[in-house]
């Protein structure tokens, strides 16, 4: 006897958000009761400080979506920091495309710039990126 496919009909919305070398892929199913689920982990059990959970949170906190949504988010590669900020972005652009007019509460506090700093590479003949070996006159 063959195995059952599980099937979801829900409605969802798909956003993708990045900061460093993480990526952040999630999907925000409008009638929720404001569940988060992180790889398959709920976000206390992923993101064990509070520090981190109120960064993923914030947009939704922000525009008054937190008990209303279910979110599903698939993160990987970089820290904890780093994939925080990556959920953080992709549920501010999710949040765009389930409701407009969100954009300019989300834009004022800086949810929507992707953070582009990533470590910068070594460069030859230096130690690190820029630091050099000592110079000796003589």
């Amino acid at each position: 006897m063959p195995e059952e496919k599980k099937i979801t009909t829900k409605k969802y919305i798909y956003a993708k958000g990045a900061r460093k070398s993480s990526v952040a892929q999630v999907r925000l199913f409008e009638k929720g009761k404001g569940g988060v689920e992180v790889n398959g982990l709920k976000l206390k059990e992923y993101f064990k400080t509070v520090a981190l959970q109120d960064v993923l949170l914030s947009p939704l906190k922000l525009t008054n979506h937190l008990k209303d949504l279910d979110i599903t988010i698939k993160v990987h590669s970089g820290g904890q920091q780093g994939q925080a900020d990556a959920c953080r972005h992709a549920i501010s652009r999710a949040l765009i495309l389930l409701d407009k007019e969100l954009r300019s509460a989300l834009k004022a506090e800086g949810f929507l710039t992707r953070d582009p700093r990533v470590k910068e590479r070594k460069k030859p003949g230096l130690k690190r990126a820029r630091k050099s070996p000592q110079w000796s006159k003589r």
